[in-house]
């Protein structure tokens, strides 16, 4: 049987308290790499203008506020991960 996540993350926090595993200090390169990465992948440089009706509009704007997040840069994030596979297509 596969474990969940938190059974995989208290596995870790345990091991992490206990001294059997240590956390490495990431490389300067590993660190600018990151950064890099991150800046490509967050970089906004289109505009575009989509047409919601009221309803999904609210809906996006109610969950982006449970989120702490801009409602703008929640369906930015959920475009992104459509494009990358990261959400399912129901079919």
């Amino acid at each position: 049987m596969k474990p969940t996540h938190e059974a995989e993350e208290k596995e870790i926090i345990d091991d992490l308290e206990s001294g059997t595993i240590e956390i490495e200090k990431p490389t300067r390169k590993l660190l600018s790499d990151l950064k890099r990465a991150s800046e490509n992948t967050f970089k906004k440089d289109r505009r575009i203008n989509v047409r919601l009706s009221s309803h999904d509009l609210l809906g996006i704007q109610k969950k982006a506020l449970r989120m702490g997040l801009p409602y703008q840069a929640l369906i930015s994030g959920l475009i992104h991960r459509y494009v990358e596979g990261d959400l399912l297509e129901k079919i």
